[in-house]
């Protein structure tokens, strides 16, 4: 194994054990979760596979295959870049009260970069899970996926959610996950779409555009500031659309909108699902790009050409997935048309110039595991 073979090389040593955290796709509820609302992700087949080993003397040491040589640790507080992101679970972990020392990490990913598949969550996860096992700690897959969020947004500073965490550690094959945001409770549903002659293609548009962190943020505010005008706690509390419509006005009108419409799509695709109408879901995923693109703005011309280019390839329906700006689309497609929907899709990007996207199918895979 690649990353054991690294971690020799690196630190003269062989690791206690070899972890792996898969990325995520959303497959509907997108900027639900930090409205309380409800999300449906399933975990993809690319994630970190991280080769850790304990130390006795509270240091670390990490290395990334993708980032070149190893970085010492003496404060985990001057972590930075990619590091931060691993560092900060060690940070979490100690704040808890947890006593976990040192760690020598080597990380291995092959998450496309970019793509808006959690890269970082799985990177999280997967050192969380590590260090629970590696110090015995006996934290739940929901209590890992929590450490992992709040690394994120306390010592990272990313004002992230809860699902990307969530998909990571309690992803199952086959299998999407319901998350209830407030109460965190969650089920798997059933998205077995090879039983039904359908792939679900991701496309990488390979595209992120600047500001994108600054813009995540203030979609957040914008939810907070019209929650409190509404006098709810969350935006999952408003139940009279209209009537809270009709109180606001510009950006934050717009957002509750779509976070009240996208959290009655995710009830409705997993209504559909359980019934086992998978390909009706395809209508829902439009309707929710639309919603994205319109409402809660967070697409972009990249995006937008590539869900129109899939629905006209024959795709049953497509939308952004993750947090936008860039990123990636999806797009649910019957098992004959997946040559006609990357041919249109990348013929669309020819016609203006760009670089082609990549395009690969995603079923769901297993969440955070032990593997060897």
């Amino acid at each position: 194994m690649r990353v054991i073979e690294a971690f020799r090389e690196s630190f003269g040593a062989e690791p206690h054990g070899v972890w792996h955290a898969p990325g995520r796709v959303n497959l509907i509820g997108e900027h639900t979760d930090y409205n309380d609302g409800f999300v449906l992700p399933f975990a993809v087949p690319w994630g970190v596979a991280a080769a850790v080993a304990r130390r006795e003397d509270g240091g670390v040491r990490l290395r990334s295959l993708q980032a070149g040589e190893p970085v010492v640790l003496d404060d985990i507080e001057r972590a930075e870049g990619w590091a931060r992101y691993a560092a900060g679970v060690l940070w979490a972990l100690r704040a808890a009260g947890h006593p976990v020392r040192g760690a020598d990490i080597v990380v291995d990913g092959d998450v496309p970069q970019g793509a808006g598949l959690s890269s970082s969550a799985a990177l999280e996860v997967v050192v969380g899970t590590a260090l629970d096992e590696l110090y015995g700690l006996g934290l739940t897959k929901m209590e890992i996926a929590l450490t992992a969020q709040k690394a994120e947004n306390d010592f990272v500073g990313m004002p992230c959610g809860i699902m990307d965490q969530a998909a990571s550690a309690l992803g199952e094959e086959g299998r999407a996950l319901f998350l209830d945001c407030r109460t965190l409770a969650s089920r798997s549903i059933p998205f077995d779409l090879a039983a039904h002659g359908l792939q679900l293609l991701v496309v990488n548009t390979g595209v992120h555009h600047e500001l994108a962190d600054g813009q995540y943020a203030r979609r957040r505010e914008d939810c907070e500031n019209a929650a409190e005008r509404l006098g709810v706690d969350a935006l999952r509390d408003v139940t009279d659309l209209g009537g809270a419509l009709a109180k606001l006005s510009g950006d934050e009108r717009r957002r509750v909108q779509h976070v009240v419409t996208e959290n009655h799509r995710v009830e409705a695709v997993i209504g559909l699902l359980r019934a086992g109408a998978v390909q009706e879901i395809g209508a829902l995923l439009n309707a929710s790009h639309l919603s994205l693109r319109d409402q809660f703005e967070v697409s972009c011309p990249e995006l937008d050409v590539a869900v129109e280019a899939a629905v006209r390839g024959g795709a049953r329906g497509a939308r952004m997935t993750g947090g936008g700006f860039g990123g990636s689309a999806i797009a649910l497609v019957a098992d004959g048309r997946v040559e006609s929907v990357r041919d249109a899709v990348t013929a669309a990007y020819a016609e203006r110039g760009w670089a082609a996207p990549e395009i690969y199918p995603a079923a769901p895979a297993a969440g955070a595991r032990r593997l060897a």
